[in-house]
């Protein structure tokens, strides 16, 4: 599959089947998210696998922010479901020490941002499903993965086999509305 047909046919998979996911998948995956740009090339990203059927659960408790989920009209965090589901979950962290820090905008969340993508659309392409997970209680997952206090949990990524088929993605908004050529347009 070529670049471009990856990122066209991507879709965030939040059901997983049982298979497991095979050692050499798993390592292209985080083969093409440590090859990803980054400031400097100062590369903070760091990632955590996570396959233990206890562990993921305790991640999947972890993400159900009850603060963050109830106001916008949800009982629980959709992709909780799929940390517990996915075979794998891939813990993507940054060191900010590690990374640029200019004018108040600190690098690594780009940097291990562009590695995320770089692993999603990866998974894609060797027949891999993933979504991004980014509501958790970061304290509470740095306390049962050993993630020292200079790091920063960025995202969680179940990873797995897809259960089902996919219906596509949701519509996106056609590149009149989201590109301006010069200068802004309101």
């Amino acid at each position: 599959m070529d670049a471009l047909e990856a990122i066209r046919t991507r879709r965030s998979v939040r059901k997983f089947s049982s298979r497991p996911v095979e050692a050499e998948k798993l390592a292209a995956v985080l083969e093409a998210a440590r090859l990803a740009p980054s400031w400097a090339n100062m590369q903070c990203w760091r990632f955590v696998v996570v396959e233990d059927p206890e562990a993921r659960a305790q991640l999947s408790q972890l993400s159900n922010v009850e603060s963050y989920f109830a106001p916008r009209g949800y009982k629980t965090n959709p992709a909780q479901k799929a940390l517990a589901e996915a075979p794998v979950v891939l813990v993507a962290c940054g060191v900010p020490g590690d990374s640029g820090d200019l004018r108040g905008q600190q690098y690594y969340l780009c940097d291990v941002g562009i590695a995320a993508q770089n692993l999603m659309l990866a998974a894609h392409a060797v027949g891999l499903g993933s979504v991004f997970v980014g509501v958790y209680d970061e304290e509470g997952i740095a306390e049962i993965l050993d993630i020292p206090p200079e790091i920063r949990i960025v995202g969680l990524f179940p990873l797995g086999y897809p259960e089902g088929e996919s219906k596509g993605g949701p519509p996106r908004k056609p590149l009149e509305e989201i590109v301006f050529r010069g200068k802004w347009k309101a």
